[in-house]
């Protein structure tokens, strides 16, 4: 009995899934271990066809506010993210990125989590609790300037944002905040792909023909709906969430964003 309670502390599995164990490793802890965790992974690879689009996003930021990581783990369940073994699984990986720095996910994957690397632990969770899991996506943005991040809906949205100025926290994570409530997709007007941006300006043309605009007015009209479309996807043009009197761009000032992610569920 004393055993069997050992190994469901250690395992997290369910009480017969460790009487089985137990019993097909002669009683070797160890050896049913190993069992449960084989069963495990062979359950996460019979559901790789389902979808895990439940999840958590974490952020965090160095002491310095130099750095800012961004990870994203998922589930099959809103259910099983909100269970506990789910959330401590993904403040471990947090605190190993911060840890180890690795450079992108294939890196992360295969750190080491005190024995087994992210992906074994991973998919030993995943047989564990019962559902796909799984690690989208990961990035970590490092800056000379300030650093600030930001999460949104208890996990459901995640931002890292970076300026080129040092001592800049409050701006920082103000504008982390607006990138969460706004979801720009560029940073300035001259950033939008030209592709887009032609694409744009065809689909305008074509309404205002279509409206019956006459052909000298359309240039002129065109620059008004383009301004709206900047305002829009463009991060320094949109009204400020806080005073939409106000531009992003007016509460920079001369500071500038070198970069931002986003990440939402």
């Amino acid at each position: 009995m004393e055993k069997l309670k050992l190994l469901r502390e250690r395992s997290g599995a369910g009480m017969v899934d460790c009487q089985k164990a137990l019993a097909e490793a002669g009683g070797d802890i160890e050896k049913a271990l190993e069992i449960l965790r084989k069963k495990g992974m062979a359950k996460a690879a019979k559901r790789s066809g389902r979808e895990a689009g439940e999840g958590l996003i974490k952020v965090a930021l160095s002491g310095d506010t130099k750095t800012g990581y961004i990870v994203e783990i998922n589930a099959e369940t809103d259910f099983v993210v909100r269970n506990e073994k789910f959330q401590e699984f993904a403040e471990r990986i947090m605190k190993l990125i911060m840890a180890q720095q690795p450079r992108d996910l294939a890196e992360l994957m295969v750190l080491n989590m005190g024995g087994p690397t992210v992906k074994d632990t991973l998919d030993a969770l995943s047989g564990v609790i019962g559902e796909k899991l799984a690690i989208k996506k990961y990035e970590m943005l490092n800056s000379a300037g300030t650093v600030a991040v930001y999460s949104h809906l208890g996990g459901k949205i995640g931002v890292v944002a970076a300026l080129d100025k040092e001592g800049q926290s409050d701006i920082a994570y103000e504008i982390a905040m607006q990138i969460a409530a706004a979801n720009p997709r560029y940073i300035r007007p001259a950033d939008v792909l030209v592709e887009e941006l032609n694409k744009e300006k065809e689909i305008y043309k074509a309404q205002l023909v279509k409206e019956g605009k006459p052909e000298k007015m359309i240039d002129k009209i065109m620059i008004g709906k383009l301004n709206k479309f900047y305002e829009e996807v463009c991060l320094v043009k949109q009204e400020y969430i806080k005073d939409d009197e106000k531009k992003v761009q007016d509460i920079l000032g001369e500071v500038k964003v070198e970069k931002f992610i986003r990440y939402s569920l």
